[in-house]
């Protein structure tokens, strides 16, 4: 297992971590902390939760799990979903915020938590107001590090700008969706991240399980799967080449003697800037298959195959401008001439 540097900060953490959005949905208590256990082994040391996951339940079983090992784990909560009935029971208010890692840190039964996101956009609340209740949790020793999932760019840029300004504590991790099928942060968010030193965690880096073997290209439901139950399945935010790109998948997966899911993880892995990939399971089984993607490498030519058939048409402006270096690369090979001539004032003689 490799261990990566959460962006600019110190933090490190394994380049497979745990997702729990089964613990309580899919998992009972038991396999949940059979899980922990497996992942431990193989070298995990980094778990992500949230608040509502399985109606508070995967936050409880977490808890209960890393019950006598907290202090080598780094464990990743969130907030925003509602958490009751009130007009201040969701969003990133000042209120919520305060309400919310209190009630995370009961289920958990944890003094603090490792990483703390803002789980979705909240147009309502300004940045300003979420980032100050934030950096107050940091001083306070309840948060180590803040974080965000699913924002913009535009909205990212503001939110770290509005924190160096003002000194308060910054996202230090961006979690986005990520897979061979869905690879929209690649304009945008990933160059922005990488300029600011963000760190980059993935989820559903196996598109839901599309990619992991249990569907043939232009199946997009399978009975006993998430599709079925119409349950966190992305497929509306799949590329038009997602098929195609299975199909690679399961071509790479039959040549090197490991599994689709292996196949489709360790790409993600492997890309400029990813810091770790966010993968669940609802049984030990599914769970060491996931795992095994830490030990091993793709080779080059299969990179190029994956990187191909799954590359999205840029969108404007960067399709417009990806290549304009190479015309300002091209001016020193252009004649000099006179500074009249270059304004364009005086025609060169001929």
């Amino acid at each position: 297992m490799e261990y990566r540097r959460m962006g600019r900060s110190g933090l490190k953490v394994s380049e497979i971590c745990l997702g729990t959005m089964t613990f309580g949905h899919g998992a009972d208590e038991t396999e949940a902390r059979r899980m922990v256990d497996m992942a431990r082994d193989h070298g995990v040391n980094f778990f992500d939760t949230a608040n509502t996951y399985a109606g508070f339940q995967s936050e409880v079983f977490l808890g209960k799990a890393l019950k006598n090992c907290r202090r080598e784990a780094v464990v990743a909560t969130k907030f925003f979903n509602p958490t009751g009935p009130g007009p201040n029971d969701s969003g990133m208010s000042r209120v919520h915020i305060m309400q919310a890692i209190e009630d995370s840190l009961r289920r958990l039964d944890m003094d603090h938590v490792d990483l703390y996101y803002i789980h979705h956009v909240d147009i309502q609340t300004p940045l300003e107001e979420m980032l100050r209740a934030l950096d107050d949790l940091v001083h306070q020793g309840k948060v180590r590090y803040i974080a965000c999932s699913n924002y913009q760019a535009w909205r990212l840029m503001e939110a770290l700008w509005i924190s160096d300004h003002n000194g308060l504590a910054r996202f230090e991790c961006y979690q986005p969706q990520y897979s061979l099928a869905v690879r929209d942060i690649e304009q945008e968010l990933v160059p922005l991240c990488q300029y600011k030193g963000l760190g980059i965690v993935v989820w559903s880096p196996l598109g839901g399980g599309y990619l992991s073997g249990k569907y043939k290209p232009g199946e997009q439901t399978v009975a006993g799967t998430r599709s079925e139950e119409s349950w966190v399945y992305p497929k509306r935010y799949f590329g038009a080449n997602a098929d195609e790109t299975l199909q690679e998948v399961i071509a790479i997966a039959n040549e090197t003697g490991r599994t689709p899911a292996q196949i489709a993880l360790r790409w993600v892995i492997e890309q400029p800037s990813i810091t770790a990939a966010i993968t669940g399971a609802r049984s030990t089984a599914h769970l060491e298959n996931n795992i095994q993607a830490a030990a091993f490498k793709l080779d080059s030519a299969h990179l190029k195959r994956l990187n191909t058939v799954s590359h999205l048409k840029d969108r404007y402006p960067e399709s417009m401008e990806k290549n304009k270096h190479e015309r300002r690369n091209s001016a020193v090979k252009m004649p000099s001439g006179t500074p009249e001539e270059r304004m364009g004032t005086r025609t060169p003689p001929r």
